[in-house]
């Protein structure tokens, strides 16, 4: 149970550094991201919910932006007509690692929020995503990279902005197959091993996905592991400083490790454990 959980922690935990500068940033700043179609009471509750400042600056993303980094990825039924999901994001203090916290998001979870960010150059915050009710929080991502440029005064690439979208619904789709927890543990663990062996052909790069899925006991189709090529294909010509990836996966486990030493790491251990008591006791007793 320790070790099945220490993966799942460190899947969310995980956070990776390109190479994109965070010179203009300023500790404990907050921009929030509101969706466009939000009435203007979901608005305000959104922001008392996250507990925006009085001083943050808020920008809007409209679906028009969700469907210019998603077409081609997804259907375009799926990105939709409205642009709901928000977000905030508060800058923390260097080295201090990316954390991610979503609410009524259905398809995207926070380590594939995570992971997609860390793609596109975002470090070192505290992350909210939330909407009013259930969505697919596809226009969080697009509202936090924008927040990004905006906090930054840094353009992001459109083709990282691209590759990170596709990122994220990828890995989302491969969970509806073998399980979120895998599908975010795999992509993880191929960025890990990028930045040790720096794969320098396609080639290469798909025999290092397929001993990685082996070692974690994940079977591919040829179609999910030609898009896993094609997708990491693509980051591996962003100019990504790999080393520095393989770097701060490190201190990720450093985190992960120091939570389940703690108090608090310690008691969110117990209410899991106490979780799945009541499953078996229940179970148990529909027997007798």
């Amino acid at each position: 149970m320790k070790t099945k959980l220490l993966a799942l922690l460190l899947a969310v935990a995980v956070f990776m550094m390109p190479t994109a500068s965070f010179a203009d940033i300023i500790e404990g700043e907050s921009i929030v991201t509101l969706g466009e179609n939000l009435s203007e009471q979901q608005k305000q509750d959104l922001l008392k919910e996250m507990k925006a400042p009085k001083d943050a600056t808020i920008i809007t993303v409209s679906n028009a932006e969700e469907h210019k980094f998603l077409e081609g990825i997804v259907p375009k039924a799926q990105i939709g007509t409205r642009a709901i999901s928000s977000s905030m994001i508060t800058y923390t203090k260097p080295g201090s690692g990316l954390i991610v916290r979503s609410k009524n998001i259905n398809s995207i979870t926070d380590a594939m929020y995570t992971n997609a960010l860390i793609t596109a150059g975002v470090k070192d915050a505290e992350i909210q995503i939330t909407a009013p009710f259930k969505v697919s929080g596809t226009a969080a991502l697009t509202g936090l990279m924008k927040a990004y440029e905006t906090t930054s005064n840094k353009a992001i690439p459109e083709e990282v902005k691209k590759v990170a979208n596709e990122e994220m619904v990828q890995t989302s789709q491969l969970g509806d197959k073998i399980g979120e927890e895998k599908a975010v543990q795999l992509v993880a663990k191929i960025k890990e091993e990028i930045a040790k062996e720096q794969p320098q052909t396609t080639e290469d790069l798909r025999s290092l996905i397929k001993k990685i899925a082996d070692q974690l006991g994940i079977t591919l189709t040829d179609e999910q592991l030609d898009s896993l090529v094609a997708l990491f294909d693509k980051m591996k010509n962003l100019n990504i400083d790999w080393n520095q990836v393989g770097s701060q996966l490190n201190k990720a486990k450093e985190h992960v490790s120091a939570f389940l030493g703690s108090e608090e790491g310690q008691s969110f251990l117990d209410k899991v454990k106490d979780f799945f008591s009541s499953i078996i006791d229940f179970v148990k007793s529909l027997f007798k």
